[in-house]
């Protein structure tokens, strides 16, 4: 029998302890390259998933600690429509997916996991990516490390961006 390890999934699959404070806050202000962080805009940032559904899944996140739609201001609800605008043409860019799942949850019925900073999710899909390791074995099979996600995104999103 083969095995596939996943063991950064580990605290996010046995619901590890949560972290106090926000996570979007905190990733904000993380500076280093290691950051999943793959483009800060004026008001708002794209993030990648550390726990994604897909390869490439990100989020547009606004800066400012907001959990919905009627708290933004019109220049971060313009930029997270315009970043992702730009989500959409670098993952099809970096990944050429047959689609995307663009969406938000807001509150716990929704299905939110962070419950008051409001993000939206870019998801990319392709045709069979959903098969029986995730309908039987509630899996993942990801091709990609998330840090050569990142590294494979920062230079779309600064190329993009100049546009």
């Amino acid at each position: 029998m083969d095995r596939l390890w996943s063991p950064w999934r580990l605290e996010y699959i046995a619901g590890g302890k949560a972290k106090a404070g926000c996570i979007f806050c905190e990733a904000a202000r993380e500076t280093e390259s290691s950051s999943l962080i793959v483009f800060k805009g004026d008001t708002c940032y794209v993030i990648l998933n550390l726990y994604p559904y897909n390869n490439g899944h990100v989020m547009v996140v606004p800066y400012r600690h907001l959990a919905t739609f009627g708290d933004l201001s019109i220049e971060e609800l313009t930029e997270i429509g315009v970043l992702i605008q730009r989500a959409e043409a670098a993952l099809f860019e970096a990944y050429q997916p047959h689609g995307f799942n663009i969406g938000v949850n807001l509150g716990k019925p929704a299905g939110a996991g962070v419950l008051d900073h409001l993000h939206v999710h870019i998801v990319p899909r392709w045709n069979g990516d959903t098969n029986f390791m995730t309908v039987v074995g509630e899996m993942r099979v990801l091709p990609e490390n998330i840090g050569a996600s990142a590294e494979r995104l920062r230079p779309i999103f600064e190329r993009l961006s100049r546009v």
